[in-house]
């Protein structure tokens, strides 16, 4: 092993583009970016040293990682990008930009044209309306196929190795010499003489004694979303359990504000209702087998409270309502005593077998399993261990611990630039917007944050949602293109870090110097009054989030009062984290993973403390503002972190619908 636990080795390297992560969006811009570099090189001489650095292995790396049963971003004939905004826009409340969302509709589906092209499975419908799964083998998306859709927006795959199939296309295009694993980035570099300019990252090795240090024109800081800040619903032996991937721990987001780059919506949670105990995923159940979930006495409960959307105009008026409206009304029958939630498998599928026929009523109860199989194989585990037959007995369903995330249904992150052709702002409203900052939505390169250099895509891109794992490969292509065209617009410049390499080094191997000083102060070393070890660092910050900003002890309600004891506790906490310990490489990497998940976790705060209103009920509720005020804070809620004094600003954005909304919505009843 390279260099020695108390010793590590140093191991610098210059490259003109750097991509950070492993999952769908990098995946799209490690297969994209080689096309555009080429044709540079081969316009104008310029030959870009690229690399890509993943904290784990491509083939399984980030939210895709164990497979998925459908395609959720697949616009097709039958809609258009604008149709896509709306949506988009509807189930966040009203407040997402048009114009990421619009641009994202309109080139999502060529990634998805080219999955299929590299052997992805992707369930079809003959001319006589029979579905057949991906393995038949029918004519291709692009030359017309029609593929089976499980809802406006989904296409049904079989997609155990859908990650698998991404990541081999993307490693064959950039080249393996191009891909460094098992390195996990913790930190960004300024330029020392232009602070608002990107200028490199470090990390180390998740399996030797190395510290790596890149110096980069431009970085692609791709590392997904924020998991386990919250208390998890599943303790003991399921303690860590969670619905999105447990690798997320908000390095995205962190990286980026210590960086000096403006987020945005990081008040924004996503808290989907899904299987209880397993996490097992329900999107094919509702739109798949048409199953209904009602409450333990057998009422569908969306329809029993509807007037309660009412509350919510125009967006309980929507033909579908917001995902946290659908929240809203199952919480209702959960907290005056109605529960449990079921999901009413055994009606779904007999309904099903009245108009199908013994072979498809077979077929049908494969797809069952195989929607688990698929993509939460634990699931499986919990109905085989509880005796579940889905078509025999109902399974229970249960509102998660809240992700933060912005790829999928939600819309925190990054506040990143736009297109430049669909008309959006370019000037602001409001005055508190600090004066650094660029005016309007886009400032010159799609998908660079408002730190010159630095790019994200995915679970990054802030205020945009329902990308998915389509749509953050596509975000990931066009961010791709971007970062060449600002490398060879900047050409000839040269960064220098505003640190030094031996600071960088120290600050990265702090833990492993604590344990190293403290270790034999006892004898047991778990037990030690100059150390925390990461593990329980970690059970604090779910306890205090859990608690005081709207957890599930809670049923997801907070108020000022409580975000303002969260606040002394996550001060507190960020200072005993500095005491922090890593025994070995793996516990190195869970330090570094507290550290991120602490900073995205007080930006949610904050963001929720400065938000004046509930926009999000059923995701949170402020009891103190328990209403949407559409009329104050129909707005975008933005921040930036200076990391020298570590205060946090808060500020707002201005909204503005560039398609319109209005048939998305009936009339209020009240």
């Amino acid at each position: 092993m390279a260099g020695e636990f108390n010793n590590p080795e140093v191991v610098q390297e210059e490259v003109d583009i750097l991509l950070i992560g492993g999952g769908m969006a990098c995946c799209g811009a490690a297969y994209e970016i080689v096309r555009w570099a080429e044709a540079a090189k081969a316009a104008t001489g310029v030959d870009l040293k690229i690399k890509l650095v993943d904290k784990a292995a491509m083939d399984r790396s980030g939210a895709v990682a164990q497979g998925l049963s459908a395609i959720n971003t697949y616009i097709g004939p039958e809609q258009d990008p604008a149709d896509y905004a709306r949506m988009v826009s509807n189930d966040l409340m009203g407040i997402t930009r048009d114009d990421l969302a619009y641009d994202l509709g309109r080139c999502v589906d060529e990634s998805v044209h080219l999955f299929e092209e590299w052997g992805l499975p992707i369930w079809k419908t003959d001319a006589d309306g029979v579905r057949h799964d991906g393995a038949q083998g029918m004519t291709p998306l692009k030359d017309g196929g029609k593929p089976v859709r499980s809802g406006k927006w989904q296409i049904m795959i079989n997609g155990e190795s859908y990650k698998w199939i991404v990541a081999e296309a993307a490693k064959k295009s950039l080249g393996m010499d191009r891909i460094q694993e098992r390195v996990f980035i913790v930190h960004l570099m300024n330029d020392k003489n232009d602070k608002t300019r990107i200028a490199g990252a470090a990390g180390f090795s998740t399996r030797e004694n190395k510290i790596y240090v890149y110096k980069a024109k431009a970085i692609l800081l791709a590392a997904g979303g924020c998991v386990n800040i919250f208390r998890p619903r599943s303790v003991g032996e399921g303690t860590g359990r969670a619905w999105y991937p447990v690798w997320n721990a908000g390095s995205t987001y962190s990286m980026a504000a210590e960086a000096g780059a403006e987020l945005t919506m990081m008040e924004n949670r996503f808290v989907p209702a899904r299987f209880k105990d397993g996490y097992g995923p329900v999107g094919a159940w509702f739109l798949l087998f048409k199953s209904q979930a009602t409450n333990a006495f057998g009422e569908a409960y969306m329809a029993k409270n509807k007037d309660m959307l009412n509350d919510y105009p125009p967006y309980g008026q929507a033909a579908v309502p917001a995902s946290c409206l659908r929240n809203h009304l199952m919480l209702k029958e959960m907290k005056e005593g109605r529960g449990p939630i079921w999901m009413d498998t055994v009606t779904a599928l007999g309904k099903l077998r009245d108009t199908l026929t013994p072979k498809e009523v077979k077929h049908l109860e494969a797809e069952a399993w195989e929607d688990f199989l698929d993509m939460c194989v634990g699931q499986c585990g919990i109905w085989v261990g509880e005796n579940v037959e889905p078509e025999k007995k109902n399974s229970e369903l249960m509102p998660t611990e809240p992700y933060l995330l912005g790829s999928h249904s939600g819309c925190c992150g990054i506040w990143t630039s736009g297109p430049t052709d669909v008309g959006a702002p370019t000037t602001e409203e409001y005055g508190d917007v600090p004066a650094h900052l660029p005016s309007g939505w886009n400032w010159g390169y799609r998908g660079m944050t408002t730190v010159k250099g630095l790019f994200t895509a995915g679970d990054g891109v802030g205020a945009s949602g329902h990308k998915f794992s389509s749509g953050s490969h596509a975000e990931g292509r066009l961010a791709a293109k971007a970062m060449v065209k600002y490398c060879l617009d900047n050409k000839d410049l040269k960064v220098e870090f505003d640190e030094s390499i031996e600071s960088i080094a120290e600050a990265i191997w702090k833990p492993v110097r604590n344990y190293l000083e403290f270790k034999d102060y006892t004898t047991a070393i778990d037990v030690n009054p100059n150390y925390i070890t990461p593990k329980m660092l970690q059970f604090r910050l779910q306890k205090i989030m859990d608690e005081y900003v709207a957890g599930v002890a809670t049923y997801y309600i907070t108020n000022e009062h409580m975000l303002n004891v969260a606040a002394d506790k996550l001060d507190m906490l960020k200072e005993d984290a500095q005491k922090m310990r890593a025994k070995d490489l793996h516990e190195l990497l869970r330090a570094w993973e507290n550290y991120h998940r602490i900073l995205t976790a007080e930006a949610h705060m904050r963001h929720i403390m400065f938000r004046q209103e509930s926009r999000y009920p059923g995701f949170y509720y402020r009891a103190d503002k328990n209403f949407v005020d559409e009329e104050n804070w129909h707005c975008f809620v933005n921040s930036i972190y200076d990391k020298t004094t570590h205060k946090w600003t808060c500020f707002k954005r201005k909204h503005v619908d560039l398609v319109d909304k209005s048939k998305l919505f009936k009339p209020a009843a009240h």
